[in-house]
């Protein structure tokens, strides 16, 4: 009852949604939900590994078994589930009494709930890989991940928006928002896969995620001006020039913090004495910097990296890491599992008719989204030596920032079924592909282990 009471405090469109809803009952389908996404992640995250795999492509497999594509275990009413399609909530009104009055209120609380701790979990990944990733490495390969994260972004937007306008007779709109939508690179799926190749900070590894960093800022910018073009036709130049500069601002403004903040930081946690007395500084100056970016409508994810990356700068950087990772292994999965069981793999189906028009377009999407972010790779410059593939393979993959795009269109009214099951199709793709294509051009880390094990080992 607590637990509800609290987070209905915290999160009020959530009360909204738990006043009609028996609490007991809730908090009851959110354990089920955790144990279910527990139990998908490791035996996926399991597999994934004993097969040379990374195992975060087992945590995303293990979440579309369970998800709306195969077990209906963990479903979300934003995919068009509802309680009934639900096994959690049979297996409640089975075995705990709950009534099928109550299960669409159970339902609907349940599923924001594991919404919000996949959220967290993605804040805490980004907090953890900012806390792995080098402050001055990451400045050093500053220009040239800029330029990849540029060459990323235009040449996928330019060769689809003007595919589909040109090939598919698709309208500007519509268009502009699945171009758009390829844009975009997943930094949390990429980055945790390189930590488990133990590539996070190789010259490869900080080009990819300065260049994810960036392209998550231009993605923000890119959707800010197709939503409003999508909404009234116009775009809010006004709108567009705030994105800009306060995330231009806001990324210079953490790296400012990082040569001010490092001592102050260590000086108050020296004077703590309690359980925690590094680990929650840290983590309350993590959701402060997360908070911040969201209010001035960056992505929280942006402020958690930069917060890692300030705290990195640290003496006690090694200590804080080790305390972060348990944290990480409980939180993390749940994002996850959440991406891979809201993934419905129906819109593969070609024997449902209105899925061909799709299947078509998804293809051209598809070849567009690998071909556009793994020639970014040849816009390195100065380095020789470096594994220009496994640069433009890094920025392959979607992953929900993807989903994000397609999310917002499809509630436009700007994507047409075919179009947005293309969208989806495509993410998925890339989102899969991206884990083993790593581990292909990064064939010398077969006999790596993951950095945060050699932090434990350490």
């Amino acid at each position: 009852m607590q637990f509800l009471d609290a987070i209905n405090f915290s999160f009020p469109l959530l009360a909204s949604t738990t006043e009609a809803a028996d609490s007991s009952m809730v908090v009851a389908a959110v354990l089920l939900s955790l144990v279910v996404i527990y139990f998908a992640s490791k035996v996926g995250g399991e597999l994934s590994n004993r097969i040379g795999l990374p195992p975060v492509l087992g945590e995303l497999v293990g979440g579309v078994v369970v998800g709306v594509s195969v077990l209906h275990l963990l479903v979300f009413p934003e995919g068009g589930a509802d309680s009934s399609s639900s096994l959690i909530m049979a297996f409640l009104q089975t075995t705990a009494g709950l009534s099928p009055e109550a299960a669409p209120q159970v339902f609907a609380a349940q599923s924001e709930v594991i919404s919000v701790l996949s959220e967290l979990g993605v804040i805490i990944l980004l907090f953890e890989i900012g806390l792995e990733s080098n402050l001055k490495d990451l400045m050093a390969v500053g220009i040239q991940a800029a330029i990849v994260a540029v060459v990323g972004v235009v040449v996928p937007f330019a060769a689809g928006t003007v595919g589909l306008m040109t090939l598919f007779g698709v309208s500007a709109v519509p268009a502009i928002f699945a171009g758009a939508a390829l844009t975009a690179t997943s930094i949390g799926i990429t980055s945790k896969v390189l930590a488990e190749l133990g590539k996070l900070n190789s010259k490869e590894g900080q080009i990819i995620l300065g260049a994810a960093v960036i392209d998550d800022v231009l993605g923000i910018i890119v959707l800010a001006v197709v939503a409003s073009l999508a909404k009234d036709g116009v775009v809010d130049v006004g709108k567009v020039i705030y994105l800009i500069i306060s995330a231009t601002a806001f990324l210079l403004g953490a790296i400012v913090l990082g040569n001010v903040f490092n001592k102050t930081f260590v000086a108050i946690a020296n004077q703590l004495k309690t359980r925690g007395e590094l680990v929650i500084p840290a983590f309350i100056f993590a959701f402060a910097m997360s908070y911040l970016a969201s209010i001035i409508q960056l992505e929280a994810i942006l402020g958690a990296f930069a917060a890692g990356l300030v705290l990195e700068e640290t003496d006690k950087r090694k200590e804080l890491q080790k305390q972060v990772i348990p944290i990480a292994d409980l939180m993390v999965p749940i994002f996850f599992v959440a991406v891979g069981a809201k993934t419905d793999l129906a819109v593969l189906n070609p024997a449902i008719p209105s899925n061909r028009e799709g299947l078509i377009m998804a293809i051209f999407l598809i070849t567009v989204a690998i071909i556009g972010k793994v020639i970014t790779g040849l816009s390195v410059f100065g380095q020789p030596q470096i594994n220009r593939l496994a640069i433009g393979v890094g920025m392959i993959p979607r992953g929900e920032v993807g989903l994000v795009f397609a999310g917002v269109g499809a509630a436009s009214g700007a994507l047409s079924k075919p179009l947005g099951a293309a969208i989806i199709m495509m993410v998925i793709i890339t989102t899969f592909l991206a884990p083993p294509l790593l581990r292909f051009v990064f064939p010398e880390s077969s006999k790596v282990g993951t950095e945060s094990e050699q932090l434990i080992q350490d």
